[in-house]
């Protein structure tokens, strides 16, 4: 059962980390949802250079904290960022694009590793790519539940990371301590593309670029390896969706 409520467990303290570049029509969504949900004590939205008026949306959230890079470095160095500010010991790292979002959503990303179920949590959007639907786990997902301490003590190498690289990053660090993780199918909740937000063209280059840096975090051949540590690691939990659930087509007004 999706978990809405701190009273509903025993939790620790959780910061939210929520990297935006050029977000200011889909990020007040998120904002609504984390910035008044009782598990998440601070949400931290870093900024990375947006020209759009992201930081003004964010400024309607008086209980969020906002950093504002003056130039666009990526999400890596972002997501470094966002982390070095935090206060607690654990993170949930949300993406700034999301469509659908629901407070119960944010309760059953956190509820396998509060409830002891697992180490890490990963969300399962549902317009993932279908190859991921089909095997129940989004290697590249950015909505998760991790300790701090497995990423605060290498923030110097994520900062140097290709600017779409830290999932990959992350994904080699829970192998290397082989962490159980969660998968958390979130039912409708949806990720804008890059066609929607920048065009077609456009969006099919920002695509192209951004699976290029994928490259450069991890060899093609490596990335198959790596996704299957992971599957290995996967744990089984009342938040995990069956197949046909999974590859349920997104609703037409949410993606």
């Amino acid at each position: 059962m999706p978990i809405s409520s701190a009273a509903q467990f025993d939790r620790p303290r959780v910061s939210c980390i929520i990297c935006a570049y050029n977000e200011a029509p889909r990020i007040g969504a998120v904002l609504a949802v984390a910035a008044a949900h009782p598990l998440l004590d601070e949400v931290i939205v870093v900024d990375d250079g947006s020209t759009d008026g992201t930081a003004d949306v964010v400024r309607r959230f008086p209980g969020v904290r906002l950093i504002v890079c003056e130039t666009n470095r990526g999400k890596s160095a972002a997501m470094a960022t966002g982390i070095e500010a935090s206060s607690n010991d654990w993170l949930m790292l949300l993406d700034a694009d999301l469509k659908g979002l629901l407070p119960e959503h944010i309760g059953a990303l956190a509820a396998p590793v509060f409830n002891g179920s697992a180490a890490v949590s990963i969300s399962l959007r549902q317009n993932s790519l279908m190859l991921f639907r089909a095997i129940g786990l989004d290697f590249v997902s950015g909505e998760r539940v991790v300790k701090k301490a497995l990423l605060a003590e290498a923030l110097d190498e994520m900062h140097g990371l290709p600017r779409f690289g830290v999932e990959m990053f992350m994904n080699r660090r829970i192998i290397e301590r082989r962490l159980p993780i969660a998968v958390t199918h979130w039912l409708d909740v949806t990720q804008a593309r890059k066609t929607e937000k920048l065009g077609y063209w456009r969006g099919v280059r920002a695509e192209w670029r951004m699976i290029a840096d994928l490259m450069k975090a991890t060899y093609p051949l490596a990335l198959i390896s790596q996704t299957l540590r992971l599957m290995v690691l996967r744990v089984d939990h009342p938040g995990r969706a069956p197949f046909a659930v999974r590859m349920r087509k997104p609703r037409d007004h949410l993606v």
